[in-house]
């Protein structure tokens, strides 16, 4: 008894989405774990596993490609969840970047990058974690 198997219900929750403006950022989210309900999914338990399986792979991967560092960026990031604001200014976002040297420019195009990436995974799991 595939979940997929019902497209008007498939229908229904990719309108739903698509009409939120709070949801639209968690759309790959909510489909893949729709993929993965059956009859004997536990909805509310297997969701908050799935939402804390992917945040960590998330940001993990974040970690990998920008070569932050782990501790301090988890940090930020529980922070900006605990507050609600991912802060972009200040000197938080510089503790959790590698060392790039300031003179050349490349350090607040880099710094620019990671801003992005980690305002892009907070608005995927704002709300939610």
């Amino acid at each position: 008894e595939s979940n997929c198997k019902d497209k008007t219900i498939l229908t229904t929750i990719d309108k739903a989405i698509n009409s939120s403006i709070e949801l639209r950022s968690k759309k790959e989210l909510i489909e893949r774990f729709i993929e993965q309900v059956n009859v004997s999914t536990k909805v509310d338990e297997d969701w908050r596993k799935f939402l804390n399986e992917r945040k960590e792979a998330d940001i993990s991967a974040i970690i990998k490609e920008e070569n932050l560092k782990p501790e301090e960026t988890r940090r930020f990031m529980d922070n900006a969840f605990r507050d609600g604001i991912l802060k972009t200014t200040g000197t938080a976002i510089d503790k959790i970047m590698p060392p790039v040297s300031r003179f050349g420019g490349g350090r607040a195009a880099k710094k620019q990058g990671i801003i992005e990436k980690l305002l892009k995974f907070f608005e995927k799991y704002l709300g939610l974690v």
